[in-house]
């Protein structure tokens, strides 16, 4: 297979003439691990606003984010870039989960899925990554 042609079958061409972000699997599954996010953390106590809180909720948004702004630039290795940095910010969302559950913020009915929900964003992006050929 061609390297255009990888990158083609997950979504992503360099001209951008592409089908877009929105279809890609990978950013509707971060967005909505990061939407998630965003509700559970409401129910954080008020003391947490600027620490555990504010970082969670940072973590988790940029997963979705780097996705939207690698595949936005011209080059398949700034793509696979950004996908690296939002794989980054995933491994640190998942610690911060355990933390958030370790302080007895959420427990497990709230984590496992969570948690599963984090994997399967892992597992599709660390795919992507290893599918854009540079």
């Amino acid at each position: 297979m061609e390297k255009d042609e990888a990158v083609a079958s997950v979504g992503y061409q360099v001209s951008g003439k592409g089908p877009g972000y929105k279809k890609l699997q990978v950013w509707q599954e971060a967005d909505k691990f990061a939407m998630q996010i965003y509700s559970i953390t409401k129910k954080f106590p008020k003391n947490e606003m600027y620490g555990l809180t504010s970082q969670l909720r940072r973590a988790a948004l940029a997963v979705p984010t780097n996705i939207v702004e690698g595949q936005a630039l011209p080059s398949k290795k700034d793509f696979r870039r950004f996908l690296s940095i939002a794989n980054g910010s995933l491994a640190e969302a998942e610690y911060l989960l355990s933390v958030a559950r370790e302080l007895e913020y959420i427990d497990n009915k709230i984590f496992i899925p969570l948690s599963n929900q984090q994997s399967l964003t892992a597992r599709l992006l660390n795919g992507l990554i290893k599918s854009i050929i540079i």
